[in-house]
């Protein structure tokens, strides 16, 4: 799949000014080929003796080589220096050392009660996107090659002459509040609250703020990648659709950059080299390896349309499995605004109690199951087996209105999860936070008995006479 470049895009000029009109490739997991200066790419082969205009050919590779080709991911980048050219890595000062990649008794801990956070105040002090980030729970290890993490982050500034790469895992960021401009090697990415971005592991990137003031969500994954789940009886088409989902164009920055640093993240820990050259140097790249966006109002939701609330899983935009079928490593699912029609049924969440693990974020708007606390920005995390579900005002709301309540549309929200089968220990930072809310568990306290022993003993003794009536014994205790 080839794409040509928007005119604008075809020399870099620095890594400020997106352009409004930025042009994307379409599609999830496609084979892509673009080129910022016609003529760039190799024909007929991917590592040429000379490749075109003299530029270095070098491959990053996603999976092992001998994965299997359905799962294979790398791509292939021509760029103008390759990315070996830079001093020894040395550990890099972190401002506030809060980024986890391996999770135990050492760093984190076991809890599993109910935990709410409010809103994280964005710092006053100059805050970019990396030392922004901070880890709130996980579990496994990305030595291992196996487990998640999730972070939030709060940032007021650009990161300034210097890149980012993770080499732990992939991230799947969720922007809450600002938009982010994003550069990679590959090309260029405008994200919106309101819509994602996967940055897979090993790219360098830099994370712009237009706006300013930002805020949001991390998904990390060790060892695997996320990939659209299938759809199983539904068919052909729904959910997140392959098409909507957006990689960059082609875009280079051909000038001196004196003291650029890559920051590495590597086992959680921050690393700094020294290059003098910026990272954004390729001209053209082919592959299925590659950062991409997707914008959430796009999801084709499914819903019951007679009885009861369908599982939360009905509404997953993109999985990182396990070797297990049908068990996720990491889930990302949204509670967009949808139709609810189900008659003789109580429509918010079910009270419930599960094996995986629940964090819970708030985009923008109100969530359907919590009637106060839980807030755009703040957070929730409901572990392995915590019980959980709507507090005591949605409940008596919901039983107020009755079988007669007609259909009703959930409007001006964006709710997600991050859904894992592995139990997550959390950070102590996150356990002592003045964010924390300490009241969170009192908005089930007022959950009342509405059993009627009364009431029982009536149906009991009319459904006993009807027995009598028809010749019948009934037993019960």
């Amino acid at each position: 799949m080839m794409e040509k470049p928007a005119a604008e895009t075809t020399k870099g000029d620095g890594l400020g000014g997106f352009p409004d009109d930025l042009e994307y490739q379409s599609g999830f997991g496609n084979h892509f080929s673009s080129e910022a200066i016609a003529g760039a790419l190799p024909g007929g082969q991917n590592s040429p003796l000379i490749c075109p205009f003299g530029l270095y050919a070098e491959q990053i590779s996603g999976t092992s080589f001998t994965s299997p080709r359905k799962l294979n991911q790398r791509s292939w980048l021509y760029r103008i220096k390759p990315s070996v050219t830079h001093e020894p890595f040395w550990p890099r000062d972190s401002i506030h050392k809060k980024l986890v990649s391996e999770f135990d008794g050492s760093n984190t801990v076991a809890n599993p009660t109910q935990l709410r956070w409010k809103p994280v105040d964005i710092p006053d002090t100059p805050t970019d996107f990396i030392d922004g980030l901070f880890t709130i729970c996980g579990a496994g290890s990305s030595f291992l090659r196996h487990g998640y993490a999730i972070h939030m982050y709060t940032a007021n500034k650009s990161m300034d002459n210097c890149a980012f790469c993770n080499a732990d895992g992939d991230f799947l960021v969720v922007p809450q509040q600002g938009r982010l401009w994003i550069t990679t090697e590959c090309g260029r990415l405008q994200v919106s609250p309101g819509e994602i971005v996967v940055l897979p592991q090993g790219f360098r990137f830099v994370v712009d703020l237009p706006d300013g003031p930002s805020r949001g969500y991390v998904a990390e994954v060790f060892g695997t990648h996320f990939q659209l789940p299938d759809l199983g009886p539904i068919g052909a088409n729904g959910l997140a659709a392959s098409r909507d989902f957006l990689a960059p164009l082609a875009w280079f920055e051909e000038r001196p950059r004196p003291g650029f640093t890559i920051v590495q993240k590597f086992g959680g820990e921050l690393f700094n080299a020294r290059q003098d050259f910026s990272p954004f140097n390729v001209v053209a790249w082919h592959g299925n390896y590659v950062p991409y966006k997707y914008d959430l109002s796009k999801f084709c939701p499914y819903n019951t349309v007679l009885v009861d609330h369908g599982d939360p899983s009905i509404n997953t935009v993109l999985t990182a499995p396990t070797d297990k079928p049908g068990v996720a490593l990491l889930d990302f699912v949204i509670f967009p605004p949808r139709w609810l029609v189900a008659e003789h049924t109580f429509r918010p969440p079910y009270y419930h109690r599960n094996c995986m693990s629940e964090f819970m974020g708030l985009i923008y708007g109100g969530y359907e199951a919590k009637a106060d606390g839980f807030l755009p920005g703040g957070a929730s995390l409901h572990s392995c087996m915590t019980p959980h579900g709507p507090d005591t005002k949605t409940y008596e709301a919901t039983i107020a209105r009755g079988n007669g309540a007609g259909p009703h549309k959930i409007t001006d929200t964006m709710a997600f999860m991050f859904e894992s089968f592995l139990m997550p220990r959390t950070c102590p930072w996150v356990l002592e936070s003045p964010f924390r809310d300490h009241d969170y568990y009192q908005c089930w306290v007022g959950l009342k008995a509405h059993f009627s022993c009364e009431k029982a003993n009536g149906k009991s003794n009319d459904l006993q006479n009807g027995l009598k009536e028809a010749g019948c014994q009934s037993h019960h205790g």
